[in-house]
C-alpha cells in the first residue's frame, strides 16, 4: 500500500492582507479627521455661545444708552416743557421695555439666575424711578418736590450697581468659554501633531488648518458683519447742506472697526458733525461707537460748545472704560455748522483728519487738545468762516495712512491733494476718495475709512443750480 500524503495548499495573500501597510496609515487618516470634526464642532459650539454672550453685552449697554435717552428727555421738559420730549420719552420707553425682555431671555438662557435677579431689581428701581422722577416731572415740571433731585442720585447709582453686576458676570462668562475653547483647541493641536509625526504630516496638517481656521473665520465674519450693519452711521438731513457719506472696511480684516460718524439737526439753522476713530477693533470697539454716538446727543442737550462736548465725553470715557483698559483711546473731531450766520465751531481731540475745501484749495483743521481716553485737559473750541458752497470733509484715519504703490503714506498733503481733485457733489467726493484709497491699495483696503462730506451754501446766497 503506499502511504498517500497531502500538502498544505499554498494561500495566495487577498489584497487586504497584501496591502496593510497602506491601509492603517488610511485609517489613521480617517479617525484623524474624525477627531478633527469632532474637535470643529467643539469649538463652533464655544463661539456659538460667546457669540450669545457677545449679544447679551450689546443688549445691556443699549438699554443703558435708553436709560439716557430718558432721563435726557425728562431733562430736557423740565427745562422747555416742549412736548417732544414726552415723545422722545415714550419711544425710548418702548425700546427699554423691547431690549429688557431679549436681555432677560438670553440671561436665562445661559442659566445665569442671579444676573436674572439682578435684571428684576434693575427693573424695579426703573419702575420707581419713573414713579418718583420721571412721572411727577412731567405732570407738574413746575411743582417738582425738593427731594426730587436726592431720589435721582440714589436711585440711578443702585442701578449702576446692579448693571455693573451683570457686566461683570457676563464678561467672566466669556472668559471662562474662552479659556475653554482655547484649551480645547490646544488639546486638538496635540492630537493633531501626534498624527502629523506619523503619519501623512503635511495632509493631516492642512486638514487640521482648514477645520480651525474655518470654524474661526466664519463666527468672526458672522459678528463682523452684524454688529457693523448695527452700528454704521448715517448722516441725517439739514436745511441748506447737501451731505455725502462712505464708509469701506478693511478688505483683510473681519472684525468690527472703530470708525463712527454722524450728523444731525440743532435747530433750523444749526447742525452738529462728528467723526471718530476709536483704537482697537472688535466687540469692544463696537460698544464704544455706540456710546459715542448717543452720548454725544446728550452732551450737546446741555452745551453745544464743541470743546465742552469733547470734554464731557472724555470724562465720561476715561472713567466709564480707560480705568478697566488703560489702552483704550478715541480721536475725535466735533463741528457745529451755522448756515445762517456761516461759520462752524470746531473742537478737535487728536484727530487730523478734518479738512475745509473752498474756491482756493484745501486746508487742514488744527487739531485743539490730546485725544480722549488719556488726560483730563482742556479742548480749545474754534471757530472758522464758511463761504457759500464750502465743502467740510471729515475723514478717519483710512484717508490719511493710506499708501501710495511705493509704501509712503499720504499723510496730510496726500488726503488734500484727493479732496482738491475729487467732484463736487459730497456724494461722489466721498465715493471717489474711498474708489482712489482702494485703488492706492491695488484695490484692497488696508484699513476701515469713513468719510462725511457736508457742502454749505448761504441760504441769503446764490441758487444751488
Amino acid at each position: 500500500m503506499t502511504a498517500s500524503t497531502s500538502e498544505a495548499p499554498i494561500t495566495t495573500p487577498t489584497p487586504v492582507a497584501r496591502n496593510w501597510p497602506f491601509l492603517v496609515p488610511i485609517a489613521i487618516v480617517i479617525v484623524a479627521v474624525a477627531v478633527a470634526f469632532n474637535g470643529r464642532a467643539a469649538v463652533s459650539s464655544a463661539f456659538d455661545r460667546q457669540t450669545q454672550i457677545q449679544a447679551a453685552q450689546i443688549t445691556l449697554e443699549s438699554m443703558l444708552r435708553e436709560l439716557i435717552f430718558e432721563e435726557n428727555a425728562v431733562r430736557g421738559y423740565t427745562q422747555t416743557k416742549d412736548a417732544f420730549y414726552q415723545q422722545q420719552y415714550a419711544a425710548s420707553l418702548v425700546r427699554f421695555r423691547a431690549l429688557d425682555d431679549t436681555l432677560d431671555a438670553s440671561l436665562a438662557t445661559m442659566g445665569l439666575r442671579t444676573e436674572t435677579g439682578q435684571l428684576d431689581e434693575y427693573d424695579k428701581l426703573q419702575a420707581s424711578w419713573r414713579a418718583s422722577v420721571a412721572d411727577p416731572s412731567f405732570a407738574h415740571p413746575d411743582r417738582l418736590p425738593a427731594t426730587i433731585d436726592r431720589d435721582n442720585k440714589v436711585l440711578t447709582d443702585s442701578q449702576e450697581q446692579l448693571a455693573e453686576g451683570i457686566r461683570i458676570a457676563l464678561r467672566d462668562r466669556s472668559d471662562r468659554l474662552a479659556s475653554a475653547a482655547l484649551a480645547r483647541v490646544t488639546t486638538q493641536v496635540w492630537v493633531d501633531t501626534g498624527f502629523f509625526a506619523l503619519f501623512f504630516a503635511a495632509a493631516l496638517w492642512i486638514a487640521w488648518r482648514t477645520v480651525r481656521s474655518d470654524a474661526t473665520a466664519r463666527r468672526a465674519t458672522d459678528v463682523a458683519e452684524t454688529l457693523q450693519g448695527a452700528f454704521r452711521s448715517t448722516a441725517g438731513l439739514v436745511p441748506h447742506c447737501i451731505v455725502g457719506s462712505a464708509y469701506a472696511a478693511a478688505s483683510s480684516d473681519v472684525t468690527v472697526g472703530g470708525d463712527v460718524f454722524d450728523l444731525f439737526q440743532l435747530s433750523d439753522t444749526r447742525a452738529l458733525a462728528f467723526v471718530a476713530d476709536v483704537s482697537g477693533k472688535g466687540v469692544q470697539a463696537a460698544v464704544l461707537t455706540s456710546f459715542i454716538r448717543y452720548s454725544i446727543r446728550g452732551s450737546a442737550l446741555k452745551s453745544t460748545d464743541p470743546g465742552r462736548i469733547l470734554a464731557d465725553i472724555n470724562r465720561t470715557f476715561s472713567h466709564t472704560y480707560t480705568a478697566e483698559n488703560p489702552t483704550l483711546f478715541i480721536s475725535m473731531f466735533v463741528g457745529v455748522i451755522d448756515t445762517d450766520r456761516m461759520y462752524m465751531e470746531y473742537a478737535s481731540g487728536g484727530h487730523d483728519s478734518a479738512f475745509v475745501r473752498n474756491g482756493s484749495g484745501v486746508r487742514q483743521l488744527a487739531v485743539t487738545g490730546p485725544v480722549l481716553g488719556v488726560m483730563e485737559e482742556p479742548f480749545e473750541t474754534r471757530t472758522i468762516r464758511l463761504e457759500d458752497g464750502d465743502t467740510i470733509v471729515l475723514a478717519t484715519d483710512g484717508l490719511t495712512e493710506a499708501r501710495y504703490p511705493d509704501g509712503e503714506l499720504l499723510h496730510e498733503t496726500g488726503a488734500m491733494e484727493l479732496i482738491r481733485t475729487s467732484a463736487d457733489d459730497p456724494q461722489r467726493l466721498a465715493d471717489q476718495l474711498v474708489a482712489k484709497v482702494r485703488a492706492l491699495g491695488g484695490n484692497r483696503m488696508r484699513d476701515d475709512l469713513a468719510i462725511l462730506a457736508v457742502r454749505v451754501y448761504d441760504p441769503r446766497g446764490r441758487d444751488r443750480a
